[in-house]
């Protein structure tokens, strides 16, 4: 609690944050979870990609991270240009007076620290530099909590991210290779933890029982993918392999005789599910709407089986326990696999074929329900060392709070 005469903590909450990725979302929720348990005293603001929809969902009050609304679309006109580049210089000062009012700015989640999907450099790795560069400025306390990372190519982009990260008070990681990609790029992470990503402290939807009888429903979380940063050269070819192929896998499934479910998880998937519904012509292929990971989580605990490409939705069909294939386009989801147990079950995203992708389907439903045992155990530990990062994020952000509930714990176990 806080006293009359002292002032409550101002935390601000930053990144791509209502723009239509549910996996972001998801780890705002999470964050907010966090604070509304451990810190209900906090004040919390955001800035973020999507002010409207964060003020109206999360009720906390939004502004908006870029000052120019066109900031990640391409600008081809000399006006466009000109705004552009006016905005960097806005945003600047936009940015550092947001950070100056906070005591404590979380960063939740999220790949921030790499470029696994088409990225420029001036745009989010931009904006993330102005906020811990404003941070060390004016002494409020930055945290990237549970980030992604990974080794990048571009050198503006990779100067960026490499000084964002020295100049954050916390980090920590959503899995060890992306604190080993920040120690390649010249960061110090001697002291930097690894967790489970923060999508696993959301809470689990009641799983259903698996039907007797036949197989039931497969979910298939499809994505808007082109290849990575790298590969913007060949971006339109890697894309129509991987529509390809998963177009033929639904429509094995189907002649099988499977209900087969799309999901998605970004608003900029949806002509992926178009395409495929409208190439796999049967009453057996339906498409959810879908506004968070709950509700992912809610379809795939229906499920028999998950085969999925985007990180979110991996991540939501493992933590309700059901038996799940990756279409992988990046380490971090092969990653996740293994930490589930579930390593031997990826397939590339940028080679997807469609007869390796069934036999590896197949192989996957023989062991379901061992793997549904072991998903049980490994989300047993996730959530325990997620309890260990948001103790570490009070220790880290909070000291007067860490020290207040030391003190009264300590007055309980007096006698």
């Amino acid at each position: 609690m806080t006293s009359a005469d002292e002032t409550p903590v101002r935390v601000g909450v930053f990144g791509l944050l209502g723009s239509g990725n549910l996996g972001n979302d998801g780890s705002l929720e999470a964050v907010l979870g966090y604070l509304l348990a451990e810190h209900p005293e906090a004040v919390v603001d955001a800035l973020c990609g999507g002010p409207e929809v964060v003020a109206t969902r999360y009720r906390i009050p939004a502004t908006r991270l870029h000052w120019y609304r066109g900031e990640y679309r391409t600008a081809s006109r000399a006006g466009a240009i000109a705004a552009k580049g006016l905005g960097k210089l806005v945003d600047a000062f936009r940015t550092a007076a947001w950070v100056h009012r906070h005591d404590v700015v979380i960063v939740p989640g999220m790949g921030v620290l790499e470029a696994t999907l088409p990225l420029r450099p001036w745009g989010f790795p931009y904006a993330l530099f102005l906020l811990c560069a404003s941070g060390r400025l004016f002494g409020t306390r930055v945290a990237l909590v549970g980030v992604g990372a990974a080794a990048i190519g571009n050198r503006p982009t990779r100067t960026l991210v490499r000084w964002s990260a020295r100049l954050a008070t916390y980090r920590s990681y959503r899995d060890a290779l992306s604190r080993d990609a920040m120690r390649a790029m010249g960061v110090d992470t001697a002291r930097d933890e690894v967790y489970p990503d923060l999508a696993f402290a959301l809470p689990t939807p009641e799983a259903s029982a698996p039907p007797d009888g036949p197989p039931g429903q497969v979910c298939v979380g499809v994505m808007d993918f082109h290849g990575g940063n790298d590969d913007r050269a060949r971006a339109e070819e890697i894309h129509r392999r991987y529509l390809d192929g998963t177009t033929r896998f639904v429509r094995a499934l189907v002649e099988d005789g499977r209900p087969v479910r799309l999901l998605t998880g970004d608003a900029c998937d949806a002509p992926v599910v178009a395409a495929i519904l409208d190439a796999v012509d049967s009453p057996l292929v339906t498409a959810a709407e879908t506004a968070s990971l709950a509700d992912l989580m809610k379809e795939m605990a229906a499920a028999d089986t998950v085969v999925a490409t985007r990180y979110h939705n991996l991540i939501c069909a493992l933590k309700v326990g059901t038996p799940t294939l990756a279409l992988s386009y990046a380490a971090k989801s092969d990653a996740l696999m293994a930490q589930m147990g579930l390593a031997a079950y990826c397939h590339p995203a940028r080679e997807v074929d469609a007869d390796r992708l069934l036999e590896q389907f197949r192989a996957l439903e023989k062991r379901s329900p061992e793997l549904r045992q072991t998903l049980t155990e490994r989300n047993q530990v996730a959530s325990r060392q997620l309890e260990h990062q948001f103790t570490a994020l009070t220790a880290a952000l909070f000291p007067a709070t860490e020290h207040a509930h030391a003190h009264a714990h300590a007055r309980q176990e007096t006698p």
